[in-house]
């Protein structure tokens, strides 16, 4: 089987293909707060996941880091918002240090293709 690597970097690549599978890097967002934080974050996932040929009701894992847990409810409202209500995948969500001080979300994906 081939592993596709899309938007590689000297770091990184944004997403990798094996199989009938994509696995997402972690993807953060911009704003003041983890709401507008996961929005920005979400809209990265849903470009990626169209540019590989697949979408959100596909996704099979989610696992969600937090800067702080306190911040549960006000994420879940948008994850809730976003996700396919028909297809909603397995999920995690942990608290921990983000790469900088300023982020507040991170989500990290992995999908099925058509």
């Amino acid at each position: 089987m081939t592993i596709q690597r899309i938007e590689p970097g000297p770091r990184m690549s944004g997403a990798v293909i094996h199989g009938n599978t994509v696995y997402l890097s972690g993807q953060t967002g911009d704003g003041a707060d983890v709401q507008a934080q996961a929005r920005s974050a979400l809209a990265a996932v849903d470009a990626l996941l169209t540019q590989v040929g697949s979408s959100k009701s596909k996704i099979l894992q989610a696992t969600i880091w937090l800067r702080d847990m306190a911040d549960f409810a006000a994420m879940n409202t948008v994850w809730e918002a976003w996700i396919d209500p028909a297809n909603p995948p397995t999920r995690a969500t942990g608290e921990a240090r983000l790469a900088t001080p300023d982020l507040k979300f991170e989500v990290i994906i992995v999908a099925a293709l058509d």
